[in-house]
Protein backbone atom coordinates (compact mmCIF):
# COMPACT_ATOMS: atom_id res chain seq x y z
CA UNK A 1 0.00 0.00 0.00
CA UNK A 2 1.25 3.48 -0.82
CA UNK A 3 -0.07 7.02 -0.46
CA UNK A 4 0.60 10.54 -1.73
CA UNK A 5 0.84 13.02 1.13
CA UNK A 6 1.00 16.81 1.00
CA UNK A 7 3.17 18.60 3.57
CA UNK A 8 5.23 21.77 3.45
CA UNK A 9 3.70 22.74 0.09
CA UNK A 10 5.08 19.61 -1.58
CA UNK A 11 3.68 16.17 -2.39
CA UNK A 12 5.46 12.95 -1.45
CA UNK A 13 4.78 9.34 -2.41
CA UNK A 14 5.22 7.26 0.75
CA UNK A 15 5.13 3.60 1.71
CA UNK A 16 5.10 2.00 5.13
CA UNK A 17 8.64 1.69 6.50
CA UNK A 18 10.15 4.34 4.22
CA UNK A 19 12.12 7.33 5.51
CA UNK A 20 11.38 10.77 4.17
CA UNK A 21 12.98 14.22 4.42
CA UNK A 22 10.35 16.97 4.57
CA UNK A 23 10.34 20.64 5.47
CA UNK A 24 10.51 21.43 9.17
CA UNK A 25 7.74 19.93 11.29
CA UNK A 26 7.02 20.60 14.95
CA UNK A 27 8.02 17.62 17.01
CA UNK A 28 10.96 16.26 18.93
CA UNK A 29 12.88 13.19 17.75
CA UNK A 30 10.88 10.12 18.72
CA UNK A 31 7.47 11.85 18.67
CA UNK A 32 4.60 10.68 16.46
CA UNK A 33 3.09 12.77 13.66
CA UNK A 34 -0.06 12.19 11.61
CA UNK A 35 -0.42 13.42 8.04
CA UNK A 36 -4.11 14.04 7.36
CA UNK A 37 -3.76 15.56 3.89
CA UNK A 38 -3.64 12.32 1.91
CA UNK A 39 -4.26 13.01 -1.78
CA UNK A 40 -4.14 9.43 -3.11
CA UNK A 41 -4.08 5.90 -1.74
CA UNK A 42 -3.02 2.91 -3.81
CA UNK A 43 -3.49 -0.71 -2.78
CA UNK A 44 -2.44 -3.11 -5.51
CA UNK A 45 -4.77 -2.56 -8.49
CA UNK A 46 -7.18 -0.36 -6.53
CA UNK A 47 -6.33 3.37 -6.48
CA UNK A 48 -8.40 5.94 -4.58
CA UNK A 49 -7.98 9.55 -5.61
CA UNK A 50 -9.21 12.27 -3.26
CA UNK A 51 -11.15 15.42 -4.16
CA UNK A 52 -8.88 17.08 -2.92
CA UNK A 53 -8.12 14.59 -0.09
CA UNK A 54 -9.16 11.01 0.59
CA UNK A 55 -11.78 10.99 3.38
CA UNK A 56 -10.71 9.06 6.47
CA UNK A 57 -7.19 8.34 5.20
CA UNK A 58 -4.15 9.14 7.31
CA UNK A 59 -0.46 8.40 7.44
CA UNK A 60 1.32 7.95 10.79
CA UNK A 61 5.01 8.74 11.06
CA UNK A 62 7.76 9.08 13.66
CA UNK A 63 10.19 11.99 13.75
CA UNK A 64 13.75 10.68 13.56
CA UNK A 65 15.79 13.91 13.54
CA UNK A 66 15.98 17.54 12.54
CA UNK A 67 18.65 18.66 10.10
CA UNK A 68 19.71 21.44 7.79
CA UNK A 69 19.56 21.27 4.01
CA UNK A 70 22.29 22.22 1.58
CA UNK A 71 23.51 25.80 1.64
CA UNK A 72 22.13 27.96 -1.14
CA UNK A 73 23.98 31.13 -2.13
CA UNK A 74 21.82 34.08 -3.17
CA UNK A 75 23.85 36.65 -5.12
CA UNK A 76 22.24 39.83 -6.40
CA UNK A 77 24.16 41.94 -8.89
CA UNK A 78 23.40 45.06 -10.88
CA UNK A 79 25.98 46.04 -13.49
CA UNK A 80 27.51 49.51 -13.69
CA UNK A 81 26.26 50.64 -10.27
CA UNK A 82 28.50 48.63 -7.90
CA UNK A 83 25.55 46.80 -6.34
CA UNK A 84 26.37 43.33 -5.02
CA UNK A 85 24.61 41.44 -2.23
CA UNK A 86 25.60 37.93 -1.17
CA UNK A 87 23.53 35.96 1.32
CA UNK A 88 23.13 32.29 2.10
CA UNK A 89 20.23 30.09 3.16
CA UNK A 90 19.96 26.61 4.70
CA UNK A 91 16.48 25.14 4.86
CA UNK A 92 15.47 23.41 8.09
CA UNK A 93 14.37 19.84 7.41
CA UNK A 94 12.88 16.95 9.38
CA UNK A 95 13.65 13.27 8.79
CA UNK A 96 10.57 11.07 9.39
CA UNK A 97 9.88 7.33 9.13
CA UNK A 98 6.46 6.25 7.86
CA UNK A 99 4.97 3.78 10.35
CA UNK A 100 1.54 3.06 8.89
CA UNK A 101 -0.94 4.03 6.20
CA UNK A 102 -4.64 3.65 6.91
CA UNK A 103 -7.56 4.11 4.49
CA UNK A 104 -10.99 2.49 4.02
CA UNK A 105 -10.53 0.40 7.17
CA UNK A 106 -7.29 -1.14 5.85
CA UNK A 107 -4.01 -0.52 7.63
CA UNK A 108 -0.55 -1.13 6.19
CA UNK A 109 2.09 -1.21 8.92
CA UNK A 110 5.83 -1.05 8.44
CA UNK A 111 7.67 -4.33 8.79
CA UNK A 112 10.54 -4.70 11.22
CA UNK A 113 9.92 -1.51 13.17
CA UNK A 114 11.92 -2.92 16.05
CA UNK A 115 14.97 -3.27 13.81
CA UNK A 116 14.59 0.29 12.54
CA UNK A 117 14.18 1.63 16.10
CA UNK A 118 17.30 -0.21 17.18
CA UNK A 119 19.18 1.22 14.22
CA UNK A 120 18.04 4.80 14.89
CA UNK A 121 18.42 4.73 18.67
CA UNK A 122 21.65 2.72 18.70
CA UNK A 123 24.71 4.56 19.95
CA UNK A 124 26.70 5.99 17.12
CA UNK A 125 29.90 4.23 16.29
CA UNK A 126 32.99 6.16 17.16
CA UNK A 127 34.66 7.78 14.24
CA UNK A 128 38.03 6.47 13.30
CA UNK A 129 40.76 8.87 14.39
CA UNK A 130 42.17 11.05 11.70
CA UNK A 131 45.49 10.00 10.33
CA UNK A 132 48.38 11.51 12.17
CA UNK A 133 50.59 13.63 10.01
CA UNK A 134 53.65 11.71 8.93
CA UNK A 135 56.71 12.78 10.88
CA UNK A 136 59.45 14.43 8.91
CA UNK A 137 62.55 12.31 8.49
CA UNK A 138 65.38 13.46 10.76
CA UNK A 139 68.22 15.42 9.27
CA UNK A 140 71.43 13.68 8.50
CA UNK A 141 73.36 13.19 11.73
CA UNK A 142 76.56 14.74 10.35
CA UNK A 143 74.79 17.89 9.17
CA UNK A 144 73.16 18.46 12.54
CA UNK A 145 76.42 17.89 14.42
CA UNK A 146 78.39 20.19 12.14
CA UNK A 147 75.97 23.10 12.42
CA UNK A 148 75.40 22.68 16.13
CA UNK A 149 79.02 22.11 17.23
CA UNK A 150 80.95 24.45 14.97
CA UNK A 151 81.75 27.91 16.21
CA UNK A 152 83.18 29.06 12.89
CA UNK A 153 81.13 31.61 10.99
CA UNK A 154 79.59 30.45 7.78
CA UNK A 155 81.28 31.67 4.62
CA UNK A 156 79.41 34.43 2.84
CA UNK A 157 77.77 33.41 -0.38
CA UNK A 158 78.95 35.17 -3.47
CA UNK A 159 77.20 35.49 -6.71
CA UNK A 160 78.99 33.85 -9.61
CA UNK A 161 80.23 36.27 -12.26
CA UNK A 162 78.07 36.23 -15.34
CA UNK A 163 79.83 35.47 -18.60
CA UNK A 164 79.64 38.23 -21.16
CA UNK A 165 77.30 37.68 -24.08
CA UNK A 166 78.90 36.59 -27.34
CA UNK A 167 77.87 39.80 -29.12
CA UNK A 168 79.88 41.97 -26.74
CA UNK A 169 83.00 39.80 -27.03
CA UNK A 170 82.93 39.75 -30.82
CA UNK A 171 82.18 43.47 -30.93
CA UNK A 172 85.24 44.20 -28.79
CA UNK A 173 87.50 42.23 -31.12
CA UNK A 174 86.27 44.02 -34.19
CA UNK A 175 86.73 47.32 -32.48
CA UNK A 176 90.32 46.51 -31.53
CA UNK A 177 91.01 45.13 -34.98
CA UNK A 178 89.40 48.13 -36.60
CA UNK A 179 91.45 50.53 -34.46
CA UNK A 180 94.66 48.62 -35.30
CA UNK A 181 93.94 48.93 -39.02
CA UNK A 182 93.26 52.64 -38.63
CA UNK A 183 96.58 53.07 -36.82
CA UNK A 184 98.50 51.35 -39.65
CA UNK A 185 96.89 53.51 -42.29
CA UNK A 186 97.96 56.69 -40.57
Amino acid sequence: MYAVVKTGGKQYRVEAGATLVVEKLDGEPGSAITFDRVLLVGDGEQVTVGTPTVAGASVNATVLSAQLGEKIIVFKFKPKVKYRRRTGHRQRLTLVRIDSISADGKVAKAEALAEADAHVNAPKAEKAPKRARAARPPRAAGAVAETAGSSEPKPARRRAARPKPASEESGAETTEAGSAEQAEQE
